[in-house]
């Protein structure tokens, strides 16, 4: 099997995937943590390397249908957008990661719901 194709992760629903930053009492964004937080894990940061596509949600139209023809119409998936993105800094709740291993590289895999604050570069090319 010499010639496997290259694997790649991929990121599904309201997930972002991040390489993990090692506790420090200041990050590399300039965010300071207090002692409690470092002491206890409670938080944890991170750069963001892939995001989800989204919460999936139903077509507007098909709310109005009955329950079990849902998902029948064979239309194109629609997702609420995430608000996380690639080269975000992410401070998150450490205990709703679930941590990988891929390739030999350190991952985390984290809900959006878990992520407390975003540190975005602030340019005009980062706007959706």
């Amino acid at each position: 099997m010499a010639d496997e194709a290259p694997k790649k992760l991929v990121v599904v629903g309201d997930r972002v995937l991040i390489t993990p930053e090692e506790g420090e009492e200041r990050t590399g964004v300039g965010l300071y943590l207090p002692a409690t937080a470092i002491q206890s894990q409670q938080v944890q940061s991170g750069r963001i390397t892939a995001t989800g596509p989204g919460t999936p949600t139903a077509e507007p139209a098909s709310l109005d249908d009955e329950p079990w023809k849902i998902g029948m119409g064979g239309g194109e998936t629609r997702y609420v957008p995430m608000q996380a993105r690639v080269g975000d800094f992410a401070l998150f709740f450490r205990k709703a990661s679930v941590e990988i291993t891929f390739e030999g590289k350190k991952y985390l895999v984290v809900p959006q719901a878990a992520i407390l604050i975003l540190v975005r570069a602030d340019h005009p090319e980062n706007e959706p």
